[in-house]
């Protein structure tokens, strides 16, 4: 298997509480883009008390949404699976009206320093503001009323990025890091293309099948689907090698030809994704580039 089978049927129902499995309960902010799908989803974990997983964007009629969802319950916890803007803001107003603690695996940052001369294409997309009451490592276990959750410190679409396991039972809470609906962003300085490969075993290492991810439907035989996902990132970094072996030393040039059938619109989100598989070609000594890895840069084969 080469390419994992993207799954587009998805209907959002914008605002309405949706229980997709026992315990487990979606709603959808309607914040639909290229990068969000139909939107955010957030999670409620529980009955008699829940916990809310990524509240989502400063939007009021999804904080109405959630608030009815909550239907007068506690809320003992707020999880939080990374911080951009579209997962993470909503938490300090929902913390305010329900009391509960905030827990998340640190405040926003990139996965390394901006190399001299280079600027954050992707500034306004973290949330700077959010700073989590808990912090939460790797294989830490956090536990509520009727669930129990190992988390799982899983970077590379954001260097703060987590995944939540739920003990004892099929499903995990895989934020952006797997989605059924397309493959995760990965661009520098934000993202890491070795992070994000290396997190991609660290899900297969655990026995969850179903899981649950911040947009798009649920992603059955999740595991196939992640080694099919592994196979297509190795295809992806093997089309890059081989422009650099074919004399196209710039960004521009490669994705050109990698993605040729892409709307070109599209195009300078994948010249980040190629400067995410460059980084990674550098570190392991494939591809050369005087300096920093750069969207600028010129590489040349190793």
């Amino acid at each position: 298997m080469s390419s994992p089978k993207f799954r587009m049927q998805f209907e959002p129902r914008h605002g309405k509480a949706v229980e997709v499995a026992p315990g487990i309960t979606r709603v959808v902010c309607n914040n639909p883009s290229p990068f969000t799908f139909h939107g955010t989803n957030s999670y409620l974990l529980g009955t008699d008390e829940v916990a809310v997983v990524d509240p989502g964007p400063l939007n009021d009629g999804h904080f109405d949404a959630l608030i009815a969802a909550i239907a007068g319950r506690p809320v003992s916890h707020i999880l939080i699976t990374h911080t951009h803007v579209d997962h993470s803001p909503l938490a300090a107003r929902l913390k305010d009206a329900t009391g509960a603690e905030t827990y998340g695996e640190g405040p926003h940052r990139a996965a390394r320093p901006l190399a001299l001369g280079e600027t954050n294409a992707l500034d306004a997309s973290g949330d700077t503001d959010f700073v989590p009451d808990v912090k939460v490592a790797h294989g830490d276990i956090v536990e509520g009323n009727g669930w129990t959750a190992k988390a799982l410190f899983t970077p590379g679409h954001i260097a703060n990025h987590l995944a939540f396991a739920l003990q004892g039972t099929d499903f995990m809470l895989s934020g952006d890091h797997v989605m059924a609906w397309a493959t995760s962003i990965v661009a520098p300085p934000d993202g890491s293309m070795a992070d994000y490969m290396a997190s991609l075993e660290v899900m297969l290492a655990e026995p969850q099948s179903i899981y649950f991810p911040g947009h798009g439907g649920r992603l059955e035989n999740a595991h196939a689907f992640v080694r099919a996902l592994r196979a297509h990132r190795k295809m992806r970094e093997q089309a890059v090698l081989d422009q650099v072996r074919k004399g196209r030393h710039t960004i521009p040039d490669m994705v050109a030809v990698i993605y040729r059938s892409t709307d070109p619109k599209l195009h300078g989100a994948a010249g980040l994704s190629v400067l995410a598989h460059l980084e990674d070609l550098v570190g392991k000594g494939s591809v050369r580039c005087d300096g920093a890895p750069l969207l600028d840069s010129i590489y040349t084969a190793a």
